[in-house]
Order: structure tokens, then C-alpha cells, then sequence
């Protein structure tokens, strides 16, 4: 039976009303490649066995999450109770209780919202597309200004600095610095947008670059004013492709495994 213990419980100062958990590979029915807690529906694992470990993620957190079609882009869903899965989408926001957050990731990097005061979390999949955007633009900034603009509804005397220094951010495991190799259009993809991301490649070959994904999304984040960021820093105990017991990964299994899982990130409210 899936327990708190099968996770990693984000330490990132939030009031007791916001609530998060990252699901790692542990606790569910699902068979190798997909063993055991799942997610994906679309991975080719079992239908029945990916609606359990659903199931068991819910009844862990007390939640119904709403699980969304994501596609690498910058779309972000405003959720609410009656939200239905599949929606399309790399990123949610959520201002009442009832109904959690989830991002899934087999490599990409979750990231997660929360308000200093407790009414509004917000979660991104951010894998390197998303990420990079275009002109600099998104999945984080997208995800952030529906977040930005949730917490000013909620609190219209907040000015826009306040509520970044109010905020806080959450960073999930993702493929690391060390095993991160990508081509030239990725990192021009960047470092056009951003020329200080450049710190954020490291050469290895003739148009080979090893990537700091997790570095990537903190430079956009301190972009937009936010500066307490927890969670991922790039040590080695968070990368998905380096820890085959913990994690999920994608790039690890889908050649010799022909698929992989995937986990979850999950922030709500109580």
C-alpha cells in the first residue's frame, strides 16, 4: 500500500494549509518496465493497473488530482472541484481545497507554487522545450502570471514584489547536469534568449552539451523576482537518470526497456 514513505515531502516553508508530495517509483501494482507506482496512462502499462496507483495517490493525499494531457508547451489549466482529467496542458493553478495539482515527469523537471498566505499553488512540467519557450517565454512564465494573477484577486493590496517575496518555489528531480546531453539547438534555444544561461552548458564533444536543467529553470525564476527556490540543486541524489531504485526515467529505459513510468509532483490545499 502506498505510504508518505514512498515520496519525497517537499521542505520549502509553506503554511500548513498547502500541502505537496513528489511520487517517486515506490508503492503502486504496476509491473516491470512500469514498476510499480505508474502514473502514465499513455506509457503502455496495464489500464487497470495505472487506474490503481491512481487511485492509491489519492486516497493518500485526501484529493482527487486532476491529471493532464501535457504536451511541452506553455498551456496552464485553472483548476477547480469539478475539473475533469485530460485536459491539455503544461501547467495548473488552484485557489480552493478539493482538488490537487499534478504534474508528471519521467526526466523533465516539476515545479511547484505557494503563497506565503496559503490560498494558491500552482505546478509546472517543465522539460527543456517548455522550458526554453520562445523569445524567453515559457512554461515558468506562463505558469506564473495565472498564479500571479490568482494571488492578486485574492489579495488586490499585494503589489507584484511583495507577492514574489511571498512565493515559493519548489523544485522536483529531474535528469541531471552530469547525463544532460543535448545538441547546439538546444542550447541556442537558451542562451539567445538569455545569454547568461550559457553557465548552464558545459561542452562534451563537437555540438554535444551537457545541460543544467534544474539551473536553466532557477535562472527564469530569479528572471521573474522569485528567490526562495527549494528543493533540486543539482546534487546527484536528484537525478532521475542516476537513481534506477527511486526514479523514473525516460531517457534511462526507453531504448533498452522500450518505456518508462511516470512520477508525480503534487501541490493542493486544505
Amino acid at each position: 500500500m502506498l505510504s508518505m514513505a514512498d515520496c519525497l515531502l517537499p521542505d520549502w516553508g509553506v503554511p500548513a494549509s498547502v500541502r505537496a508530495v513528489m511520487t517517486t517509483r515506490k508503492g503502486g501494482l504496476s509491473r516491470p518496465p512500469f514498476d510499480s507506482l505508474n502514473l502514465g496512462e499513455h506509457v503502455g502499462d496495464d489500464p487497470a493497473h495505472v487506474a490503481s496507483n491512481r487511485q492509491a495517490v489519492a486516497n493518500l493525499l485526501g484529493v482527487r488530482p486532476t491529471w493532464l494531457q501535457q504536451v511541452h508547451g506553455d498551456t496552464v489549466v485553472p483548476l477547480q472541484k469539478d475539473s475533469v482529467d485530460g485536459m491539455r496542458g503544461d501547467g495548473c493553478v488552484v485557489s480552493e481545497p478539493g482538488v490537487a495539482c499534478a504534474i508528471m515527469v519521467a526526466d523533465c523537471l516539476p515545479v511547484l507554487w505557494a503563497h506565503a498566505r496559503g490560498k494558491v499553488v500552482a505546478a509546472a512540467h517543465a522539460g527543456w522545450r517548455g522550458l526554453a519557450g520562445q523569445l524567453g517565454q515559457g512554461v515558468l512564465e506562463a505558469v506564473h502570471t495565472r498564479y500571479m494573477e490568482r494571488v492578486q484577486a485574492l489579495h488586490p493590496a499585494l503589489t507584484p514584489d511583495v507577492i514574489a517575496d511571498e512565493t515559493r518555489i519548489w523544485l522536483g528531480p529531474c535528469i541531471g547536469a552530469q547525463v544532460f546531453e543535448v545538441g547546439d539547438e538546444v542550447r541556442a534555444a537558451f542562451v539567445d534568449a538569455q545569454p547568461g544561461a550559457s553557465v548552464m552548458f558545459r561542452a562534451c564533444g563537437a555540438g554535444k552539451h551537457l545541460a543544467d536543467l534544474q539551473g536553466l529553470a532557477r535562472l527564469r525564476l530569479r528572471e521573474l523576482g522569485l528567490k526562495a527556490i527549494f528543493g533540486n540543486d543539482g546534487s546527484p541524489h536528484w537525478c532521475t537518470v542516476t537513481q534506477p531504485s527511486l526514479f523514473f526515467s525516460h531517457r534511462r529505459d526507453h531504448v533498452s526497456l522500450g518505456s518508462s513510468g511516470r512520477m508525480a509532483a503534487l501541490a493542493w490545499l486544505t
